[in-house]
């Protein structure tokens, strides 16, 4: 309220001046200016203090780098070149590969501290060390795949598509029972692109729509990347005669139009074949 009083013809308050025993400085931003080393302004003195420390260095350096040439100059020995303590030194590959380890460590310890879960309860199979490291990769005939359909209590139980070999016995639909028990233990490949779960139990591709051969590169993907399910390997199959039948749709509207297709693309390459030899 001074300026009140003051308005009101009362005495001017007193101009602030700082306490005599404050310590007055450079201003490390106006030249000819002093401030007061109070707190507010002790981050800026303590940088300028530390510039200025940096170029009396920066200094030093200069003047040894420039002995050191006068002595080459005069055929004098001299040690190896000296680097700047001033410069700033660059992270590099290492430091980089430091940092994301702490990272990690600290995203890690923060999991276990707040959910109890190093991995903050998040489970995937990527998140497991025998996905980057497989120890049990092999290679199955079809009756040792066979072997492996859950009918033998205790067993694990294999599935495969394409080729490629999981161990599904973590799912509950492929035990015995199951919704999927009927694909357990063999290369069912066909059956993942048409849904003729009984009749297309085979690994047998040919003449698939391309819908049905992206639902079969769909359920590799499944298979691939599902959490509990891990690749053990592959199976070797025998190759198919070209000239065997290709295995009957269990829909026979769709039976019907694979085969008006199949009789297409046969003329389309018998033609082909007519103008070739035109």
């Amino acid at each position: 309220m001074s300026w009140f009083q003051e308005a009101a013809g009362g005495p001017a308050p007193p101009i602030y001046r700082d306490p005599p025993e404050k310590r007055k400085m450079k201003d490390p931003a106006i030249p000819g200016r002093m401030v007061t080393d109070k707190s507010a302004n002790r981050p800026f003195l303590a940088y300028k203090e530390y510039r200025e420390k940096q170029e009396t260095l920066h200094a030093a350096w200069v003047e040894r780098n420039k002995e050191r040439e006068a002595k080459i100059a005069r055929g004098e020995e001299v040690g190896p070149p000296e680097s700047d303590p001033t410069a700033q030194k660059e992270v590099g590959i290492l430091g980089l590969l430091k940092f994301f380890l702490y990272l990690a460590l600290v995203i890690a310890l923060s999991g276990k501290f707040f959910t109890g879960s190093y991995t903050w309860e998040y489970e995937s199979k990527w998140m497991q060390l025998k996905t980057y490291w497989p120890t049990n990769q092999r290679l199955f005939s079809e009756r040792l795949l066979a072997e492996h359909d859950g009918s033998v209590p205790g067993r694990p139980i294999y599935l495969a598509i394409d080729g490629d070999v999981y161990d599904v016995s973590k799912g509950a639909a492929y035990q015995p029972g199951g919704s999927y028990a009927i694909l357990a233990g063999v290369d069912a490949a066909r059956a993942f692109g048409t849904g003729c779960f009984k009749t297309h139990r085979t690994y047998d591709l040919r003449g698939l729509t391309e819908r049905e051969l992206n639902s079969v590169n769909h359920w590799k993907s499944f298979y691939a990347e599902h959490k509990d399910y891990v690749k053990i390997g592959r199976v070797s199959h025998p190759p198919i005669d070209p000239a065997s039948p290709i295995p009957e749709h269990c829909d026979p509207k769709k039976e019907a139009a694979a085969q008006a297709a199949r009789r297409a693309t046969k003329g389309e390459k018998n033609v082909g074949h007519d103008h070739k030899e035109l």
